[in-house]
């Protein structure tokens, strides 16, 4: 294979490839296979410098070859990766062993929300059949050292998920599905972590984490926010003891929902996963972050406006506790759909009809 035969597979700098496919240890006569599948990815030349790099930092690189010389779908997946995304190149080049996520048929699979929940749960050392899982630290860990592996671990999905994407094992709508089930995974683990760094917190209220947007709405995307409503409880306690005030069980909750959120958003080796938004709850970021079941409903059902219970149409739990979170959705649900028979609603409606019909209507000459 020559320079021109690389340039019309859409390598940019030709001459730069072709050294460069020498320095990968491919044979331009003989591994043909390898460098189409880097010329098919969405970017050739990032592909082949993946590869150098994945190479030059896995002690088996021989084996990373051979693999690829001889399995067509790793072959796909991979070099679609480093022709795609920087940063799970990066990932590969920090943990090189992670091309074999690539690879085999749990690399074709699609999981279970379940399933990525319970295994992000063990990560970080919690039980996922307990009503509160909560990490645990082993062999002399620590509790960075869970948040470092849940974030590595989350990597690790995204990889195997970008893997199916780009080889085009499975729909938008059901790679956004996923994002969204991870994130909620994530965010489940996060809790368990930050339940150990308080476990005075933990034992004094129970807090649900209610999906918003298009976490909500299993609508995510590879670099969204994840938008988050909180709603919590003081914990239940046995017969005979003292109940948890209410207001302590707030500032509890507040102080473990920090924590919680600060685990995806916080920058370390793997970069930040993403940010936690809380602003669309109750009064935004005047409001507080946590409040009680009856004080959500308190606010709608005096004071929230027609888009507050539109963005409520996607609002689901997704992490925390269950039974409190199914509450919430429970008692919101008819709000949401109560509210389209407000006269607010209808006023609201009636201004956007008169203003898509005098900027929007059909015939209407363009602005150009």
């Amino acid at each position: 294979m020559t320079a021109g035969a690389l340039a019309r597979r859409g390598f940019s700098d030709s001459t730069r490839a072709l050294r460069l496919v020498g320095e990968a240890g491919l044979d331009p006569r003989t591994d043909t296979d390898v460098i189409d599948a880097l010329a098919v990815a969405p970017d050739p030349d990032q592909a082949l410098l993946g590869l150098i790099r994945v190479l030059e930092t896995a002690p088996d690189a021989e084996e990373v070859l051979t693999v690829l010389r001889e399995d067509p779908d790793l072959r796909t997946r991979l070099c679609g990766v480093l022709g795609t995304s920087t940063a799970l190149t990066d990932h590969l080049v920090r943990h090189p062993g992670d091309w074999r996520e690539l690879r085999g048929a749990d690399a074709a699979r699609s999981p279970e929300p379940e399933e990525l929940r319970r295994g992000l749960l063990h990560t970080v050392g919690a039980d996922p059949d307990s009503r509160a899982p909560t990490a645990a630290v082993f062999d002399g860990g620590s509790l960075n050292g869970l948040r470092h592996a849940l974030r590595v671990a989350y990597r690790r999905r995204v990889l195997r998920l970008a893997g199916r994407d780009l080889s085009g094992l499975c729909t938008v709508d059901e790679v956004a599905a996923e994002l969204a089930d991870l994130a909620a995974a994530t965010l489940d683990a996060a809790l368990a972590v930050a339940r150990a760094e308080r476990p005075e917190d933990a034992a004094s209220c129970r807090l649900a984490v209610i999906g918003m947007g298009k976490c909500g709405g299993r609508e995510l995307n590879y670099v969204s926010d994840v938008d988050v409503v909180f709603v919590a409880e003081p914990a239940v306690v046995p017969d005979g003891e003292e109940p948890v005030d209410d207001q302590a069980a707030m500032r509890a909750a507040t102080r473990l929902a920090t924590a919680m959120m600060r685990i995806p958003s916080e920058t370390d080796a793997e970069g930040v996963l993403w940010e936690v938004d809380p602003a669309l709850r109750p009064e935004g970021r005047n409001g507080p972050l946590v409040r009680p079941l009856s004080g959500h409903l308190a606010y709608y059902e005096r004071w929230a406006k027609t888009w507050e219970f539109q963005a409520l149409l996607k609002a689901r739990p997704i992490a925390g506790d269950a039974e409190l979170g199914a509450a919430y959705q429970a008692a919101i649900s008819p709000l949401v759909w109560e509210a389209a028979g407000r006269e607010t609603s209808w006023r609201t409606c009636r201004r956007c009809a008169a203003a898509w019909w005098r900027t929007s209507r059909p015939g209407r000459p363009s602005a150009s």
